[in-house]
């Protein structure tokens, strides 16, 4: 009797633990019932996703629409969206990981906080639940082999985007106030440092009291001497050096060229001294006419800037026409999944949902029709009324992660064939693909001295970079010595066997 006793509670004992198992995987379902069309469903589970840049005024109302949207396609899902602005976004990354914080999915770029936090393990490893839960999304990345370009330690740890762009610099400057003072520059005349200087100087003599600038102009120099930035704590290469040596940037001569010209630019008004510690957008400050000269890319050199103000024009002139320079990196927009979140399947599912579904997509690039956009023979324009400056949903921060040419749409920002056009510059002779693209740098062994190198930048190379000390040349000499002092030749030792390694491994895949 006892031990029937013993083998009916051992029995009931198990069925609670199946029935708890069972409840516990039904918690993220909805459940259809067979006698009739009636749909039990559960609570959604919330997906917390982040981005960068402002929140537009309708997000909250769109990301409800694309919740309901998927639940009705059997995602039972809801999301909680949040956005930080780009000049916090890095850091507010890098402690959240730190902290251990808990969210699903976020927008991550290698000019943001991407090699970081993948070096430093904050993201979660798709390797097995990606083809598992996004096959639709994981043929793409078999027909692209993008993937290969997140991959770390035979880990995929983000999903980048499959676009082909290019970066070379453009010098803009605004029209109208160049015509007000009667200036004459014909096409394509501005092209170097110093086209750059003298344009500078003239808009200041003409035009005292306004802004003219708050680009610093380190990045011209760069593609003057064919430097190739690695986005890795201001190390970088030569382009035409066959054996990708890995230099510090500080002790390249157009680093004290450029710290140079910046002071005088910053002596003369030119250059804005509050960029260093100014919140504002400098791509928004552009659109509200709130400076004269910018440098950008052939992306905006192409596409509509969205002015604030229809009587503003600008002229775009293409730096060094001559000069080589590499390609948008795989990295330049990714998604990645945090290592920490509970949720990683259904955030792929979502993702797989985006890959295949236009209705879907739209909600998530474009928003609500008739509210945030309007569908005019297929091209996605503002409302009557709204321009880029004052959208409440479209252009988005951090969308560029799912650009997607197969559901893009001509929009008031991207005319009809905007994309093969971009494709097109990106693929000319002078613009390179570049050899370590898809290389994810490992700071174990160097992470001490990588820390203290980030603080000198932040302590010395910005301030030079802008313009904003004394002396040049002795602040230039004095950074130079305490980079060495940290080690800088171990650093340089360690990041180059990573690249040389990576350049074999490459070569063996060939």
């Amino acid at each position: 009797m006892v031990k029937r006793r013993y083998v009916m509670l051992l029995f009931v004992i198990m069925l609670v633990l199946m029935l708890t198992a069972c409840n516990t995987n039904e918690q993220k379902l909805s459940i259809k019932l067979p006698s009739d069309e009636s749909t039990l469903t559960v609570e959604p589970t919330t997906l917390k996703f982040y981005f960068g840049g402002d929140k537009k005024a309708a997000s909250d109302e769109v990301w409800d629409e694309i919740g309901q949207y998927v639940r009705s396609k059997g995602l039972n899902v809801k999301f909680d969206v949040q956005y930080v602005p780009f000049n916090e976004y890095t850091n507010k990354l890098l402690t959240m990981s730190a902290a251990g914080d808990r969210w699903d999915m976020n927008f991550d770029a290698e000019w943001l906080a991407f090699k970081q936090m993948a070096a430093k393990g904050a993201y979660l490893d798709l390797s097995l639940l990606l083809p598992r839960y996004a096959p639709a999304l994981y043929k793409k990345y078999e027909e692209t082999g993008n993937l290969q370009s997140a991959t770390l330690h035979d880990q995929i740890v983000g999903l980048p985007w499959n676009i082909k762009m290019n970066l070379r610099k453009f010098a803009g400057w605004r029209l109208d106030y160049v015509e007000k003072a009667g200036f004459k520059i014909a096409d394509d005349e501005i092209q170097t440092i110093e086209d750059i200087d003298r344009l500078l100087r003239e808009l200041k003599e003409a035009f005292p009291t306004e802004r003219i600038t708050r680009t610093s102009p380190l990045s011209i120099y760069h593609i003057r001497d064919e430097w190739f930035d690695i986005n890795f704590y201001n190390l970088g290469f030569y382009i035409n050096d066959p054996n990708l040596t890995i230099q510090a940037m500080e002790q390249q001569p157009f680093f004290l060229e450029a710290g140079l010209m910046a002071k005088s630019w910053s002596d003369d008004r030119i250059l804005s001294k509050e960029v260093l510690i100014s919140m504002e957008d400098g791509a928004m400050e552009w659109r509200n006419g709130k400076i004269l000269f910018t440098i950008t890319s052939h992306e905006w050199a192409e596409a509509n800037p969205g002015f604030a103000n229809s009587s503003y024009k600008q002229t775009m002139s293409l730096l060094y026409p001559n000069k080589k320079y590499i390609n948008r990196s795989q990295l330049a927009n990714v998604i990645a999944i945090n290592k920490y979140s509970l949720n990683p399947e259904l955030v792929l599912q979502f993702l797989d949902m985006l890959e295949t579904d236009q209705v879907l997509y739209d909600l998530v690039q474009y928003g609500i029709e008739g509210k945030t956009y309007e569908l005019v023979d297929d091209m996605a324009v503002y409302p009557a009324g709204m321009k880029t400056v004052t959208s409440n949903y479209m252009e988005w921060g951090g969308q560029w992660a799912f650009w997607n040419t197969d559901f893009l749409r001509p929009s008031d920002t991207y005319s009809a064939g905007f994309w093969e056009r971009e494709t097109k510059f990106a693929s000319e002779p002078k613009n390179i693909d570049s050899p370590i693209d898809g290389l994810l740098l490992s700071e174990t062994n160097i992470r001490k001295e990588l820390l203290e190198r980030e603080k000198l930048i932040q302590q010395y190379a910005r301030p030079i970079e802008f313009g904003v000390v004394a002396n040049v040349e002795e602040e230039v000499a004095k950074y130079i010595e305490l980079q060495k002092g940290n080690n800088i030749d171990l650093i340089i030792k360690e990041v180059q066997s990573q690249v040389d390694q990576y350049i074999v491994n490459k070569r063996g895949l060939e």
